[in-house]
């Protein structure tokens, strides 16, 4: 047990400050400027051109090969993995850890982080390359690894190692044990669940999900791909109503939540006091996690599923990039924020929260029961989509260190995994997940950084096309 805390200690502490404080936050920030610089600013400068040519394209019939995706399928794969739990918990946490202004930190992260998620985007496409099935593979590993060359292999597999453990962490225990939290208090809003009754319940959910993620997975991209584009716009689409009609009824609230935001993201204690422990450092950086924790800019993830898209160049896929930042963090996560913060719930600052706040928040419009129904619901969905998500990217990173045969044990232990994460303690899951998130932007930071040229250069070849803008 004290080697426990040990462990969890150093992970919430030295190892945790080391990866998002001292490298995230500068990647993020000041590399995410870079790229806009070198590019031209596009994720301002075209924004319009780059939702016309992604949102304005999902409802037209699209195709793909053998061994491929269609451009949707790619992009709702990865927002399947983005928007999740990340979106409702990993904001609720933002502004109860780090305080409102963790909110303003998550805004600037997701502006700039637009352009890194591109950036992957682009050389994803650019380095891809056919595996021995036929099937396009990509990512951060094949980038690093094709085009900085054969010294940097070790820099790619670093990252697989990263990654394909962040996906138990990220995309698998965070995930599943969400849910089981979300579907217990839903449980608890109609009747009394005792201890024993809650813990049965967790083992039964976990072996329900581990049952449906093992059939799926066994269908492999495809299946993962078709099922993504269905379940992605339809809870999009009712979480953002009901948070909008939530926002509606408290409009008057609106002014005064930006004014808690904006007075707070440097000077926290201006609000909170020191009562509540709450510093600069933690307001940047709960801010930082829970933006990457929900749009995954900077830690190359979504990459993996846009490698495998049919599409007529890396540029074309790249713009989703863009797209998918824009709707998974400006969007959704600023709902989730400013339905908490408008409602007036209730907030215990330096406790981290599960589902409670936002369900909190929607009662007070829709009532107890069914908020905690609407977000038990709404939880099953967003999370069991991230974890099909996050089981591709791990199977890809499996994949390039160790070839097909690992495949296949990979799945087994990822499966086992989802029935762990519905009985684990939610501070472990979570911490497990932050920590490995911050260690593997840092060799994808790296590869992005070197490779900027080339992104720069495919940018400039598009838009100096004419064709390509009509």
């Amino acid at each position: 047990m004290e080697m426990i805390q040990k462990i969890l200690a150093f992970l919430e502490g030295p190892l945790n400050d080391f990866a998002w404080m001292y490298t995230f936050l500068p990647c993020a920030i000041l590399g995410g400027l870079y790229l806009t610089i070198r590019n031209g600013g596009i994720q301002f400068t075209r924004f319009g051109f780059a939702m016309k040519n992604t949102v304005g394209k999902m409802f037209t019939k699209q195709e793909a090969g053998e061994g491929a995706v269609t451009p949707i399928q790619a992009v709702t794969t990865a927002l399947s993995a983005t928007v999740g739990t990340g979106n409702i918990v990993g904001t609720s946490q933002a502004i109860a850890l780090g305080g409102y202004g963790a909110v303003f930190w998550l805004w600037l992260a997701a502006l700039v982080g637009m352009i890194t998620k591109y950036s992957e985007i682009v050389l994803a496409v650019k380095f891809r390359e056919r595996d021995a099935k036929g099937d396009w593979v990509g990512g951060p590993m094949y980038y690093i690894s094709k085009g900085l060359g054969k010294n940097w292999k070790w820099l790619a597999c670093l990252f697989a190692v990263f990654a394909a453990l962040a996906s138990f962490g990220i995309g698998n225990m965070s995930q599943v044990n969400s849910i089981t939290d979300s579907v217990i208090n839903a449980v608890s809003s109609f009747t009394t669940v005792s201890e024993g009754s809650e813990q049965t319940m967790k083992w039964a959910i976990g072996i329900i999900l581990a049952v449906l993620v093992a059939i799926i997975l066994i269908g492999g991209i495809k299946r993962i791909g078709a099922v993504t584009e269905k379940l992605i716009p339809f809870m999009s689409v009712f979480y953002i109503l009901f948070t909008v009609i939530v926002l509606a009824v408290h409009i008057s609230s609106i002014p005064d939540a930006f004014v808690k935001i904006f007075s707070t993201a440097f000077t926290p204690q201006a609000m909170f006091g020191a009562t509540t422990g709450i510093v600069l450092k933690q307001t940047i950086i709960w801010g930082l996690r829970r933006s990457a924790f929900s749009n995954e800019a900077g830690l190359g993830s979504a990459a993996i599923a846009h490698a495998a898209a049919e599409t007529k160049g890396p540029v074309n896929q790249g713009l989703y990039g863009i797209f998918e930042v824009f709707m998974d963090t400006i969007v959704i996560c600023t709902l989730t924020a400013m339905t908490i913060i408008a409602s007036g719930v209730s907030i215990e600052f330096g406790v981290k929260p599960g589902s409670e706040l936002i369900t909190a928040a929607l009662a007070t419009v829709f009532g107890e029961k069914f908020a905690s129904l609407f977000i038990a619901v709404s939880l099953m969905l967003f999370a069991f989509s991230t974890v099909l998500g996050w089981s591709l990217y791990g199977t890809r990173c499996v994949q390039y260190l160790f070839g097909h045969k690992a495949i296949r044990v990979f799945q087994i232990v990822f499966i086992v995994v989802v029935v762990a994460g519905c009985v684990s303690p939610l501070s472990f899951v979570w911490d497990v997940a932050d920590t490995f998130n911050g260690l593997m932007a840092i060799p994808n930071f790296i590869g992005l950084f070197a490779l900027s040229g080339v992104v720069a250069m495919e940018t400039k070849k598009f838009f100096g096309d004419k064709n390509n803008l009509q």
